[in-house]
């Protein structure tokens, strides 16, 4: 073993996962294993059991949504390796990689040391093997970093009494909309005047805007409401505007 390696990502790893070996036989001495990638996520690893040759390696990645994890030897061959050294807690960021490179035979085994079920061996054999060529693409980070995207936000009236009007909205998944009202002073956003939310589906919602409530009290005035989605996995999408009035 002569080579380890950990990155800290700077943004999401983003790719497609799949399960792909390349043999190449070229004679009874050529190399048949191959370099790979492993995405470590839902507490396991896409590849529980990996084959490689001389001089080749294994890339692991964070591919989340669970990150605390770490790539651990627990064989007398892998003593001492850790992608997380002196540390009993590991925390990674999407996207963090590790890397191994195998220059000696034999079976590998490696345990994440918070989570037992987060494991998986490596079997190298004594054929030299090419530390150049990757079969694999890079894991696909399991976590949506997508914000909701909301269109045609329309009020059925701008100007209307303390009992509201109804707000129409699309967006493009399940998501939470929340307005935030402000008073309009000299022509400009002003003062906070309350709030309300709602829970929309994927298409079209309606749903009673601009009322009197616990959180608003719809006082007679101009005002500005500055509407957002926010979907489940907490992204934000673009904040809307809406004037309006109450009488």
């Amino acid at each position: 073993m002569v080579h380890r390696q950990l990155r800290r990502a700077h943004r999401p790893a983003l790719g497609a996962a799949a399960l792909l070996i390349v043999a190449l036989v070229l004679g009874a001495a050529t190399a048949s294993a191959a370099n790979r990638r492993v995405g470590i996520g839902h507490y396991q690893w896409s590849l529980p059991q990996l084959h490689l040759d001389l001089g080749e390696h294994v890339t692991w990645y964070w591919v989340g949504p669970d990150t605390m994890h770490s790539v651990t030897g627990t064989s007398p061959n892998d003593a001492g390796l850790d992608s997380d050294p002196g540390s009993s807690t590991p925390r990674h960021d999407l996207g963090d990689t590790f890397q191994l490179t195998f220059n000696r035979p034999g079976t590998y085994t490696f345990q994440c040391k918070l989570h037992a079920s987060v494991r998986g061996s490596v079997i190298v054999s004594d054929v030299p093997g090419d530390p150049n060529k990757e079969v694999d693409p890079v894991p696909k980070v399991n976590i949506d970093v997508k914000p909701p995207h909301l269109n045609d936000v329309k009020l059925d009236s701008r100007k209307f009494g303390r009992h509201g009007t109804t707000l129409r909205w699309g967006v493009n998944e399940k998501s939470k909309l929340d307005a935030e009202y402000y008073e309009i002073r000299h022509g400009h956003r002003g003062k906070f005047a309350g709030w309300n939310a709602w829970k929309g589906h994927v298409g079209f919602n309606d749903a009673k805007f601009g009322g009197k409530s616990k959180h608003f009290d719809a006082r007679p005035g101009r005002y500005v409401a500055v509407i957002r989605a926010t979907d489940k996995s907490h992204n934000t999408g673009k904040k809307r505007t809406r004037r309006f009035g109450i009488r």
